[in-house]
Parts: structure tokens; C-alpha cells; sequence
């Protein structure tokens, strides 16, 4: 019988699932059983389709065919490489012969496997992935827009052009992904070897890494978009604390445009272009809830879009039931490498038949949102099927007139926020701070006055000496409350 790709990735679809729960769960024994599962399941794979391809063809054709049926020819420097790891693989003491064998895994392959992350996996391509093998370090610009000073520069002037510049360790977080190794793998050569362990570690990279980026904790992990980030953030263990979501009915202007205008400006009062908008939901809510949102029937036939502007929506099995991650995607610093220059380690973490040898090859990545406004967690529970505008609808709307979260930019409120409490204070040096509040329901208004005028949601507000007070006046239908926020500049 032939090889199916069709059913195979169903079959992979299954195991990879558990792997995202065991992940979510926090069970590190769940999770690398299954990742075991997964590189016996390519590894099963990839021999059967060895065997399938070079029946019938003689040694001088074998390269013909296989580069015709897509399999990658190698390099010089890749064939050497695979040739001597699998001459140590094959040893008596396999695990001193690949530990000494000398000689790292060429970047191209490294590059091959990231290439293909970009090309094949939706989320990672519209977050601009990089790759950051040979990278430890690099800075970034946590501002964002950033505009050019005329006239001579002062002290005040270079402070703030560099202030928004940071370093950051691209290795703090680690990826690990076991490959277990036959020695019917070992006999097919270099071509095959090298098409199995480059399959290995674009499941583990795509898997791995939508799953840090989505929901990272940042501890050991990348910061996930579902992840509060900023100064002011209390950060336990390593661990970020997760969104508060935003309660949504519809993918309309009124909803989607209230979350994409908070995006246009930063915590520190700079406006941003937004564009690269990507919706990421988990896919069963992708077909039962987003897909009846965002379509409605032709008078033709058929369906049309109904977004009210482009937004890219991606299903991904990190995203829980019931929520939705909305945001801009080029405003995610993300990026992996390969750890230790490339070796592959042999591992005594499992132990199979005598036949079969357990290796190791450890990552690193990173990722984070510049700043907390970048992306929304929503909470589509209640996300209601898109409908022609002239069509009378009977809604039952429950009123909420509460926030979600208030911001103050670079200092934190004198207590956690919380919805029913409507009475904050803050202390500050600052002349000026931006004063951001999100509503818990999208559909509410916000009114925010202060000093007898009212501002923009997201405005910078300058700060007399001593006490100010920001009143935030949330409506929604018949209910409103009104939030009094105290900033006193000492």
C-alpha cells in the first residue's frame, strides 16, 4: 500500500493535540511522550516513503529520481556532516562518538528548517520570524514609532531617542527535541537522515513555538501574546500574568474598531500605524463561532467576507476554547536558533530496543509583544453570526458598563484592578503619563474627562503639582459607572 500523506497528517494531528494539552497542562512527562510518539511517527514516515521511492531503480538513478520526487539534495559540506554522524551513530559507543564528532551541523540546514516555518506555518510568516542561530544578543526598539529630533541635540533629546532601546538574551529559552534512531534510518544514507531530522524540527519549532507564542509564561519560555508585558507588570517566578479578555458579540466597526484604535497608540502616547492584523483562535471556535461572524450568505449564493477590515484569522490548538487573541503582528519579536553550534547529543532520557538509539538536539527562542496594547485576549463566548444590516434581530444584550483593565503608563495602580472597584490612585514624577482604560464589553462607551474637558482614550495627560483627578465614564445601553482616578505628582 502507498504512502498517505492525507492520513498521516491526520494521525500527526491527533498526537500533536496532546502534545499542546500536555504543554498547557504542565505536564513535562505527557508532553515528552508524545513528542517521542511524533519522531517515531516520522521516522516510520520517512522510511516508508525511502523504501517506496528507490524500489526498482538502480543506484546510478537513485539522485535523479529523488531530487524529481522533492527530496533535498545536499551540500558537500551537509553530506560529510551526516556521513560522519551516522559512522558515529553506528559505532559500539555511540554515545562518545557523536559527543566527539567534531564537527557542527551546517547552517543551511538550520536554515532549510527555518525557511520552511516561514513558508508552511501561517502564524510564524505573519510574525516575521527569525531566524537567530549564531545570535545570542540583540537590540531592540521597544518604542515603536520614533520621530527624528531637528535642531541641536541635548541631554533631554538623546535620552529619549535611545531610552526605548533594550538588550535582550535571545537563549534564555530552551527547545528540546528527541530523535529516535534506528538502524534501518542509518542505512538509507545522508539524503534520508537529513530529511527526518529536518521533519523532526519543523514539528518540534512549529508546535513548540506557537504554543510559547501564543500563551508563554516567560519562564523558561516566550512571553505569549495572551501575556500582560510592561514595567509595571508583577511578574512572579518568571511568569507574566495573562490578559484579562475583552468580551465581544460581534466582528464588527463599532467592536473590532474600538480594539484597533487602542493599538494606534502605545503606553507612552505614541501613535503607531496599525496594519498585519491577525485574529488566532482555536479551531473548533474557528468554524462553530468565527467563520458564522465573519460570513454571510450572498443574495447569489455562496458566502462573503463580512470583517469590516483585513484581519488575518490563523485556528491554532494553543488558543483555549471560548477566546481569541487579536493584535499586530509585526509588533511580535520572535525568532529561534539552534543551541551548542548544532550538535546533536546522544540522550539517556529513554531507552528502546537495541535497534533503536535515542538523540538530542536542543533550540532556543524568544518572543514578546513590544508593549501590552499591541494584542487583545477576547472572550467570543457569546460571538454572534454576522446578518444583513436591514434585517430586524431580537438580541438579548446583557448591559455591562465595567472595565477590564486601567493603565497608567510606567507605574501601577495602588492596587490590582478590578472591575467592581471604581477608585484608584497613583503617584508619579512624570509630567505627563498616558491614561489608557479598556472596557470589558466592546460595545460600551467610554467618555474620559479631565480637568473639566474631555480627552482621548490613550492620550498623554500633563500633571499640575500635587493631586489630579481623571474621571472614566464607561455606558453601556442603560448602565453606566463612573471610575475616579487619582494621580498626585510629587
Amino acid at each position: 500500500m502507498g504512502f498517505d500523506f492525507n492520513d498521516e497528517r491526520m494521525a500527526r494531528a491527533g498526537i500533536l493535540q496532546r502534545a499542546h494539552d500536555a504543554a498547557s497542562a504542565n505536564d513535562s512527562a505527557a508532553f515528552d511522550a508524545a513528542f517521542m510518539e511524533l519522531a517515531e511517527n516520522i521516522q516510520n514516515s520517512t522510511l516508508q516513503r525511502a523504501r517506496e521511492m528507490m524500489e526498482g531503480y538502480t543506484e546510478q538513478t537513485d539522485r535523479q529520481v529523488l531530487a524529481a520526487r522533492g527530496v533535498r539534495q545536499l551540500t558537500s559540506a551537509e553530506k560529510n556532516y551526516y556521513q560522519k554522524l551516522i559512522d558515529a551513530m553506528k559505532s559500539g559507543d555511540p554515545k562518545q562518538a557523536v559527543n566527539n564528532i567534531g564537527i557542527a551541523m551546517p547552517t543551511t540546514v538550520i536554515d532549510e528548517v527555518f525557511e520552511e516555518l516561514r513558508t508552511e506555518h501561517p502564524l510564524l510568516r505573519k510574525l516575521q520570524f527569525r531566524n537567530l542561530t549564531g545570535v545570542t544578543k540583540f537590540m531592540v526598539n521597544t518604542n515603536g514609532y520614533q520621530t527624528a529630533a531637528w535642531g541641536k541635540l541635548c541631554s533631554e533629546i538623546t535620552e529619549e531617542l535611545t531610552s526605548g532601546f533594550k538588550e535582550v538574551d535571545a537563549t534564555q529559552s530552551k527547545l528540546s527535541a528527541f530523535l529516535p534512531v534506528c538502524k534501518a534510518m542509518l542505512d538509507l544514507g545522508p539524503e534520508w537522515l537529513d530529511s527526518y531530522v529536518r521533519e523532526v524540527l519543523y514539528e518540534a519549532y512549529a508546535n513548540g513555538l506557537e504554543f510559547g507564542f501564543v500563551q508563554g509564561t516567560g519562564a523558561d519560555q516566550p512571553i505569549g501574546m495572551m501575556r500582560q508585558v510592561g514595567d509595571n507588570v508583577s511578574v512572579s517566578g518568571g511568569v507574566y500574568p495573562m490578559k484579562p479578555p475583552v468580551y465581544i458579540t460581534r466582528f464588527d466597526n463599532q467592536q473590532l474598531g474600538a480594539l484597533a484604535g487602542l493599538m494606534a497608540v502605545n503606553p507612552n502616547g505614541q501613535y503607531r500605524p496599525v496594519r498585519d492584523l491577525i485574529m488566532v483562535v482555536n479551531y473548533s471556535d474557528y468554524y462553530s463561532k468565527v467563520l458564522p461572524a465573519i460570513q454571510r450568505q450572498a443574495p447569489g449564493g455562496g458566502y462573503i467576507n463580512n470583517l469590516p477590515f483585513a484581519i488575518e484569522i490563523i485556528p491554532s490548538a494553543a488558543v483555549p476554547l471560548d477566546r481569541a487573541v487579536f493584535g499586530i503582528a509585526y509588533q511580535y519579536i520572535c525568532g529561534g536558533g539552534i543551541g551548542q553550534n548544532g550538535r546533536i547529543l546522544y540522550s539517556d532520557d529513554y531507552h528502546f530496543l537495541e535497534d533503536e538509539r535515542v538523540y538530542l538536539i536542543k533550540g532556543y527562542a524568544l518572543g514578546f509583544a513590544r508593549d501590552n496594547n499591541c494584542f487583545f485576549v477576547l472572550d467570543i463566548s457569546d460571538l454572534l453570526p454576522a446578518v444583513y444590516q436591514v434585517e430586524n434581530v431580537t438580541l438579548t444584550d446583557t448591559p455591562n458598563a465595567e472595565l477590564s483593565d486601567l493603565k497608567v503608563s510606567g507605574h501601577a495602580l495602588n492596587e490590582a484592578f478590578v472591575g467592581s472597584t471604581t477608585t484608584y490612585t497613583v503617584t508619579t514624577t512624570d509630567a505627563s503619563n498616558t491614561v489608557t482604560a479598556i472596557p470589558a464589553k466592546l460595545s460600551a462607551d467610554i467618555e474620559i474627562t479631565f480637568d473639566d474637558e474631555e480627552v482621548a482614550n490613550g492620550s498623554a495627560l500633563t500633571w499640575a503639582s500635587g493631586a489630579n483627578t481623571v474621571t472614566i465614564k464607561v455606558t453601556d445601553g442603560s448602565a453606566s459607572k463612573t471610575y475616579t482616578l487619582t494621580v498626585t505628582k510629587s
